[in-house]
């Protein structure tokens, strides 16, 4: 555990049903708001309620409504150019992490102006320049909570990223209506990303009190809520909790950080395109179950937190936690392995390759993972 370590969070955050009113007061001031979004949330219709509000507040709106799923620096820095010509004084994010994420990126500047590829190089030169509203659509990435932005690299075939404290959110919206028609299996992945964030961060090596906090009420939600905010739209209670218990993930990301789950995965995405969520979910119980003789103590401590029945020790209660999350994730119908989406054991040591140059992310691991842990840990996966 650290021995100096620091809390960083968004300006204001707004959470419970209704929370969606507080728009008015957060854009207040503001003449002109971009609101980014993407197709799939335009589809579903999330985006009406928060732009007839910013209107009603007086704001005139324009949407930037084109961002793909999971971009690409290329991509992110198209998003952050159309904002530049829109002229706008304030940014509302709706949508999941790749929103929010580009969002971020949008609302900072160097003096003479900068590129994402160049903030990967240099995430510090940036600085806030446009107030930011986070409303997020899924729960599960925590970006809302975040100064990080997650962008591919196409020619490293992984992700990267860029992490400054300017890019904290400046408000916050956590409102149980913007996740309701969620269909079951986006919440479900989305939520067991939120696991792993709470889990891994939990167990990292840059874990501390404040991270801990925040990572273990994470893990109580979601173990909790889960499973009746993906099978039952009228879940509102549980959909609320969900959306607390990702913004308390992204909170333990801020305060800790992501292991080797994220850095094994990253390559998934970068790679092969899976989404985000899916491919945290098929590295989360090898991963786990990897580090279960280094993180004995701590799987034990959550294991009690969740109410778990008495056992004799330490590792009988570790093995214990790693059946209850397996146990989740069938229930969730989360993919064991990577059979449906075009990888195999030909691209075994390309993986390797680009997992093990996830260092910034493996050295938070508390057990040490050598490539060959990581060509083990990958083969549970392929077929």
């Amino acid at each position: 555990m650290l021995r100096q370590y620091q809390l960083k969070m968004p300006g204001t955050v707004y959470s419970g049903e209704g929370s969606m009113e507080k728009i008015t007061e957060v854009c207040r001031g503001h003449r002109k708001a971009a609101v980014f979004t993407d197709q799939g949330v335009c589809r579903a219709g999330l985006a009406d309620l928060p732009v007839t509000l910013l209107k009603k507040a007086g704001l005139e709106v324009e949407l930037l409504d084109d961002l793909p799923a999971e971009p690409d620096c290329g991509q992110a820095q198209k998003t952050v150019e159309r904002f530049r010509e829109t002229g706008a004084d304030f940014i509302a994010a709706v949508g999941g992490g790749s929103v929010m994420d580009a969002a971020k990126l949008a609302s900072v500047s160097a003096p003479k102006g900068c590129t994402v590829r160049e903030l990967l190089a240099d995430p510090m030169q940036a600085k806030k320049q446009t107030k930011t509203l986070m409303i997020p659509t899924t729960a599960g990435t925590g970006s809302e909570a975040t100064p990080n932005s997650i962008v591919a690299v196409p020619e490293q075939e992984t992700k990267a990223g860029i992490v400054n404290p300017e890019m904290l959110p400046d408000a916050v919206i956590l409102d149980g209506i913007m996740i309701k028609e969620l269909p079951q299996k986006i919440a479900a992945s989305t939520g067991i990303d939120a696991l792993a964030h709470a889990l891994e961060c939990y167990t990292s090596r840059k874990a501390n009190p404040f991270s801990n906090l925040f990572a273990m009420e994470a893990l109580k939600l979601i173990f909790e809520n889960l499973l009746p905010a993906c099978r039952d739209p009228e879940a509102i209670e549980a959909k609320n909790k969900m959306l607390l218990a990702a913004f308390y993930g992204g909170v333990s990301i801020t305060a800790s950080g992501t292991t080797a789950v994220h850095g094994l995965a990253y390559p998934l995405g970068g790679r092969y395109h899976i989404a985000h969520g899916i491919a945290n979910a098929v590295m989360l119980l090898p991963v786990m179950r990897f580090n279960r003789e280094t993180c004995q103590k701590e799987f034990a401590r959550i294991y009690d937190a969740l109410g778990g029945k008495p056992a004799a020790d330490a590792e009988e209660k570790s093995w214990r936690l790693l059946e209850r999350l397996e146990t989740l994730l069938r229930a969730l119908e989360i993919p064991a392995d990577l059979k449906d989406f075009g990888v195999g054991r030909e691209d075994l040591e390309d993986l390797v390759w680009a997992g093990m140059e996830e260092q910034r992310l493996l050295g938070n691991n508390k057990r040490r993972v050598t490539a060959e842990d990581a060509r083990n840990l990958y083969l549970e996966v392929l077929t």
